[in-house]
């Protein structure tokens, strides 16, 4: 495993840095995952306070085998319990949850989770976030204070301006250079401090929804290299990122984001390599109709809607044809089963928008969705299976009992 020097403290952090969100639903598989990781090298691992169930896992596993003090660990406040109208802001209440549940003592980097501008960093500082951050800083139960972005690149600026800020999280990859923070937002606080890269695959469509033209160029280019392999190779060749962040959830692309990291160094593409980057971006531009990256920010939808999936099924039909956007359409929101999760149950309440670190118009792009996706005639197939099927369940106790 390779290393780059967080500058502020003299850590070596591994270049690949593992994603916890994505845990499988096993503890054995996630113990299996984590502890690979950790023996390949890997050092850097984030979570947050706001995954159901994960703190608790990471925490259990580091517990079981005793390797608290071989890695790294990252976790989140949950800005987004707060608002405006609070009565009463106890960070302490979400702080000492999460030490309880990772099984420590103290936290590597805490970061403040999706800060989006500077009148949101404003309120919190009015709620005396500095004092406590310093408090728990002199205690050493917080060594390093950092925050995850999601708002525009003017915004982050501001915000690295503003604070001693000892890490940063953002969005970064090869279709989203100029996203969010974006190149000049890497380079500005590269040089104040490390920057972890979130999302380097798009919530996975750059290694396994791109257009097959796309793919195809990679291939051509270079035909032992994956697609993934190309999206995190574009982060690794920039002196600027410390860390890539990858959510991996099997052993196989563990093995293979290892396999990527040991090789990888600053300044590894040439022109050649640039340029079927600069194709690729062209062809995914033209077919990736909605920003959406699959984290689950948005849900649960209070009416069962699968908001991520419905989404990305309709840019599969942009990138890979609408029989096959249509077919993960169809498994992703129920289309013929008993329980709908379909687009069209929205009732425009607008509770996921806050949510959505991309800002997506959920609820625009929900009904342009349904549209799309379902036509009468498809409505009327769904329709049909689901009151086949749900007399069957009706009828039958075998199936009800299960």
């Amino acid at each position: 495993m390779q290393y780059r020097i967080d500058k502020l403290t003299g850590n070596k952090i591994s270049s690949l840095s593992f994603g916890c969100m994505r845990f499988p639903m096993s503890f054995q598989k996630a113990e299996e995952l984590v502890m690979y990781a950790i023996e390949s090298g890997v050092n850097y691992f984030d979570t947050a306070w706001i995954y159901s169930g994960n703190e608790e896992v990471f925490g259990n596993i580091l517990n079981k085998n005793n390797v608290r003090d071989k890695v790294y660990i990252a976790t989140k406040l949950p800005l987004i319990m707060f608002n405006s109208t609070s009565e009463k802001v106890d960070f302490d209440k979400y702080f000492n949850q999460s030490l309880e549940r990772l099984k420590t003592n103290y936290i590597d980097y805490y970061l403040l989770h999706m800060i989006t501008d500077m009148d949101q960093w404003n309120m919190f500082k009015k709620w005396g976030i500095e004092d406590w951050i310093a408090e728990k800083k002199k205690s050493g139960q917080i060594k390093q204070i950092g925050f995850s972005f999601h708002g525009s690149g003017s915004e982050f600026l501001k915000i690295i301006e503003d604070y001693p800020w000892e890490l940063t999280l953002i969005q970064y990859n090869y279709f989203d250079e100029n996203f969010q923070a974006g190149v000049r937002g890497l380079r500005a606080a590269a040089a104040k401090m490390p920057v972890v890269i979130m999302e380097p695959l798009l919530g996975g469509k750059l290694a396994v929804n791109l257009p097959k033209d796309a793919v195809k160029i990679f291939k051509n280019a270079d035909e032992n290299l994956s697609p993934a392999g190309w999206a995190l190779n574009w982060l690794w060749n920039q002196e600027e990122v410390t860390s890539v962040l990858s959510g991996m959830n099997s052993i196989e692309q563990l093995k293979e984001n290892i396999g990527l990291a040991e090789t990888a160094s600053v300044g590894m593409l040439n022109d050649k390599h640039k340029s079927v980057y600069a194709s690729v971006q062209e062809i995914f531009k033209r077919t990736c109709k909605i920003r959406c990256t699959g984290c689950n920010y948005c849900m649960p939808c209070p009416l069962g809607v699968n908001i991520p999936g419905s989404l990305s099924a309709y840019n599969t039909v942009f990138s890979m044809g609408y029989i096959e956007g249509v077919k993960q359409y169809a498994t992703s929101t129920g289309l013929t089963q008993v329980k709908s999760a379909s687009p069209g149950l929205c009732i425009k309440c607008g509770i996921c928008e806050p949510k959505c670190p991309q800002g997506i118009p959920i609820v625009k792009d929900l009904k342009t969705v349904y549209k799309r996706m379902e036509p009468l005639f498809l409505r009327f197939v769904g329709f049909c299976v689901r009151a086949f099927f749900g007399k069957k369940r009706k009828k039958s106790p075998r199936i009800n009992a299960d």
